[in-house]
């Protein structure tokens, strides 16, 4: 599979998580809001460096936003399939 191909799927599979979603805040500065917030700069990010034909750098910013949301989701903080 080509770096653009994986790049592909991963802005997919990731942009389906982040719209299912679901936690629950228990203020506007919940540290799981913040989490969230970085999560999706770095999809943002993914997305735009995708588009600027740099899949290197788009890799690996898909790559931090699942960390991001895999940490979460381990810690029971949120829930997605």
């Amino acid at each position: 599979m080509t770096i653009e191909k994986l790049v592909e799927k991963y802005v997919k599979n990731t942009e389906k998580v982040l719209q299912q979603i679901s936690y629950q805040v228990t203020s506007p500065e919940s540290n799981v809001q913040k989490v969230l917030d970085y999560a999706n700069r770095y999809f943002e990010d993914a997305v735009y460096y995708a588009n600027q034909n740099k899949f290197e750098t788009a890799l690996t910013s898909i790559a931090y936003c699942e960390g991001l949301l895999d940490a979460l989701k381990i810690l029971d903080l949120v829930h997605f399939q």
